[in-house]
């Protein structure tokens, strides 16, 4: 009988063949949870364990790993994406580039989002943004409750964009908004990632799937397959993330150095210490 597993996996293209059951198995079967938008399940896999199998923010992993909490990294991508369409000012006081920021009051939902760890990424080694300079406003806390914010926080029922309208706010990381008079802060994001990825060969990994260490732990051939699933759900998907071995770890090690640089972890990991040895051995076999 297959071992049915809690799963929080988003809607994504690499995951639609599994939600629908269009690809089964005769070893596991996936309970699905949905939480809308996806990542409301992060906060409850890593503070409680809340699923057997969960969707995760890469720089949530990276944090609560530091914390010691009991999940174990797959090989496996679910969302992945250039940034630099995903930041945003108001078009009132005239032009703002990323070296304007120094000294702004930015606004970002919460200072532990991954997106927000890639762009403060960029803007620092990129285009030489003093990041303690900013004023970061926040929204919300993070999923690992440990992590103690340094930031400060918007007032209560403030929303982040309508902020930036209202000129409470100079600039936004992670969003993106159709509105007359916000600009995107490169404005060329499209040229601006063709440049990023010819100089960094990477492509940033947002989402990664998880297990739970007691899956892990007492049924690896269980965890082989979940990953053997996701991979096959994916594979020949153009709208999928296509990642090789050495495409994966070069795109980890940056978001490492990105979120040890801002404080995030303690320290930069190296990319095998994220796997156990049941999933590492499954970077061997990636293509």
């Amino acid at each position: 009988m297959a071992m049915r597993l809690r799963t929080l996996l988003g809607g994504h293209p690499g995951t639609a063949a599994l939600r629908n059951g269009s690809i089964k198995s005769d070893l596991v079967a996936f309970d699905f949870v949905d939480y809308s938008p996806t990542n409301r399940g992060f906060k409850p896999m890593v503070r409680e364990q809340a699923f057997d199998v969960s969707e995760m923010a890469i720089v949530t992993y990276l944090m609560a790993k530091s914390f010691g909490k009991p999940m174990v990294l797959l090989p496996n991508v679910v969302v992945a994406r250039f940034q630099h369409a995903f930041a945003l000012y108001h078009a009132r006081s005239g032009e703002l580039t990323p070296r304007d920021l120094s000294g702004k009051r930015v606004g970002i939902r919460s200072f532990t989002t991954t997106t927000g760890a890639w762009l403060r990424g960029i803007l620092a080694n990129d285009h030489g943004v003093d990041l303690d300079s900013i004023d970061w406003i926040t929204f919300e806390d993070a999923h690992v409750a440990e992590y103690k914010h340094t930031t400060k926080r918007a007032p209560e029922g403030k929303q982040i964009v309508q902020m930036l309208i209202d000129g409470e706010l100079d600039a936004v990381l992670g969003e993106k908004s159709e509105h007359r008079d916000l600009r995107p802060l490169f404005s060329d994001s499209a040229a601006a990632e063709r440049s990023w990825f010819a100089r960094h060969k990477v492509l940033p990994i947002n989402h990664m799937v998880v297990v739970s260490r007691a899956l892990s732990d007492q049924h690896p051939d269980v965890v082989r397959e979940v990953h053997r699933l996701l991979a096959q759900a994916a594979n020949g998907l153009p709208t999928a993330p296509r990642f090789d071995a050495d495409e994966m770890r070069r795109s980890l090690e940056l978001i490492i150095s990105y979120t040890a640089q801002q404080g995030l972890i303690p320290r930069a990991y190296a990319v095998d210490e994220l796997f156990a040895d049941a999933t590492r051995a499954l970077i061997q076999e990636m293509p």
